[in-house]
């Protein structure tokens, strides 16, 4: 038995942040230990899976042989007492109880279960005694639409917690960190909406391009579908999927509107491709009267760098890469980084831009730690300064 072993079975932990983590048997829950683990404070002492409850993390996902972590167990059996955050990371519209139960039950509320369903009475005076010591960072869709209504419509079914809603904070990271500083709960932004606003917020925020008639062609790795996915189907193949209607699209626009301070409207057509991970979104832009494609690269550019007496402060993970230069989804595989450029179109008047991440990293875990970094007042860059992956 080694010495990691033995600390960890005794409950002696070394990292001073413990870690919660539910639907830990999915991508975004295994892509989550993987940084973690070299993550000086984080470590993970709680794991929930319930179809696969009773197992050890390693017999699910192999490759994580190495780490020492805590069995999976069932969400009802979780005492959230025992942690000081939580990645949830369960599907859509699974996600709202479970936060409901790891906030209440510290403060020792009565619950009633009824079968699997949970009766909850939630109020402001509720809220104001929620444990603030308890940070949340939700990986679903869940909380990430403010307006209720627009929820039960795209995503078919009622909302569970619409008093906490007021309370979340929309996680993405590099536009809003100042508001995550302070959070309780982070919305964690989908993979398509973080590709999408990284280089359209800023270009709207200058009133460089118009808000309507924005076409966004994105693409993604296999592992960003909802579904299991058959080599046989997907291999050799490209899939358009959600056309029309596809459930980032309020994200996008209520991210997009937000900043440009009206009604912002995109018609968006997501794509799976025959690749494991990986994301690139191109996106058509109309650009305002006597704005040329060199202005929006140079909004980018200092969008995203700033040069203070001399000295040059840009984001470590969001890199508008050299004039010409095309981003290329395979050059961030594995990574938190975001790669964007712009490009003019061949109609006058228009441009392209196009923006590339690791759906699994960027798109999803990589952003969740780090906009739980910041929540704990840790350099958001903890953890997640490994490089990308080539070949």
């Amino acid at each position: 038995m080694t010495f990691s072993s033995i600390c960890f079975e005794q409950g002696c932990w070394f990292k001073d942040i413990r870690i919660g983590l539910l639907g830990a048997s999915g991508y975004t829950g295994a892509e989550i230990v993987r940084p973690v683990a070299n993550h000086p404070h984080f470590g993970v002492t709680l794991m929930t899976a319930d179809r696969k409850a009773g197992q050890s993390m390693d017999s699910v996902f192999p490759h994580l042989t190495a780490q020492k972590l805590p069995r999976l167990i069932l969400i009802k059996d979780a005492d959230f007492s025992t942690v000081d955050a939580v990645f949830c990371c369960l599907p859509h519209g699974t996600t709202q109880v479970p936060i409901l139960l790891s906030l209440l039950i510290p403060l020792h509320f009565h619950i009633r279960f009824s079968g699997s369903s949970m009766d909850v009475f939630f109020s402001q005076e509720i809220i104001k005694r929620l444990p603030t010591s308890l940070k949340i960072v939700d990986l679903s869709a869940d909380f990430r639409l403010r307006d209720i209504s627009e929820y039960e419509e795209w995503y078919g079914q009622p909302h569970k917690a619409v008093e906490l809603q007021k309370e979340v904070v929309y996680g993405l990271t590099e536009l809003l960190r100042d508001d995550i500083k302070k959070a309780l709960l982070v919305a964690n932004p989908g993979c398509y909406p973080t590709s999408v606003q990284l280089p359209l917020v800023p270009l709207l925020k200058a009133n460089l391009i118009k808000h309507d008639n924005i076409i966004i062609d994105a693409k993604s790795g296999d592992t960003g579908a909802k579904e299991a996915n058959l080599y046989s189907e997907i291999a050799e193949g490209i899939s358009s999927y959600g056309v029309t209607r596809h459930r980032h699209v309020p994200e996008i626009e209520q991210g997009l509107s937000d900043v440009a301070q009206s009604k912002v409207t995109v018609s968006f057509t997501p794509h799976l491709m025959p690749m494991i991970r990986g994301m690139q979104s191109t996106i058509y832009v109309e650009m305002a009267p006597g704005v040329r494609t060199q202005d929006l690269y140079q909004q980018l550019k200092s969008s995203y760098e700033v040069v203070i007496c001399i000295l040059l402060y840009e984001e470590e993970f969001v890199k508008v890469v050299d004039e010409g230069v095309v981003p290329q989804a395979h050059n961030v595989r594995g990574s938190n980084y975001c790669f964007v450029n712009v490009f003019p179109d061949r109609i006058p008047g228009r441009a392209i831009i196009i923006s590339v991440i690791d759906n699994l990293v960027k798109g999803a875990s990589g952003q969740a730690l780090q906009n739980l970094n910041i929540m704990f007042g840790l350099p958001e860059t903890t953890g997640l300064l490994h490089q990308p992956l080539f070949p």
